[in-house]
């Protein structure tokens, strides 16, 4: 094999320099994740995509650029350029679990284009049971995330969820404990010695 060749094998098997993006990222179900992916200088003018598997020589595009600035959308996935930064955007929305995956974003250049491998996991939607006290039934918010800001809702917080079913109850409880026992005893017939 030629060294040219090797050389460019190398690039797509392991992920180019002139590219780099994060190795992985995760989303979940129904919300939606952004990926950035930076390259060098001199690349501006070409063509981005991300493709779908984690076989490089056979890994299908899921969207490209048009090798301008202008954001490009195909169903629930967009891409847009930035050549000042130099990087590119990809946004899933609406995800899946079945959108779990290896992904690539690349620059398509003469000859084997440029690539950086980023694995995609997809997380179940958290689910949340309030239980209210107007009504005796149960009611079941499925509490989907916002554009998946690495922040979970309020309603599916852990600290929050903590807070009112344990620690604010138990609060109450003891509230009413120490009131209870602190409470002032009545006399009987304005005796105070009968009640000793």
């Amino acid at each position: 094999m030629h060294l040219p060749l090797l050389f460019c094998l190398f690039l797509r098997l392991s992920g180019s320099s002139a590219i780099s993006g994060p190795r992985a990222v995760r989303g979940v179900e129904r919300g939606s994740l952004t990926v950035r992916c930076r390259y060098d200088p001199g690349y501006e003018h070409y063509v981005k995509w991300w493709c779908r598997g984690a076989a490089w020589e056979n890994c299908p595009f899921v969207i490209k650029t048009t090798g301008s600035e202008k954001e490009v959308k195909k169903g629930r996935v967009s891409i847009r350029d930035n050549w000042k930064d130099r990087s590119f955007t990809v946004t899933m929305e609406e995800l899946r679990l079945d959108d779990s995956d290896t992904y690539w974003c690349g620059i398509e250049i003469p000859g084997p284009d440029l690539g950086n491998p980023v694995e995609v996991t997809i997380d179940p939607a958290p689910t949340v049971l309030i239980s209210t006290l107007a009504t005796s039934n149960a009611n079941m918010f499925t509490v989907a995330p916002k554009e998946n800001q690495g922040q979970l809702p309020l309603l599916g917080s852990v600290h929050f969820l903590l807070l009112v079913f344990l620690k604010v109850p138990l609060l109450l409880g003891m509230l009413g404990a120490v009131l209870w026992v602190n409470r002032p005893l009545r006399s009987s017939g304005g005796n105070p010695e009968k009640n000793q």
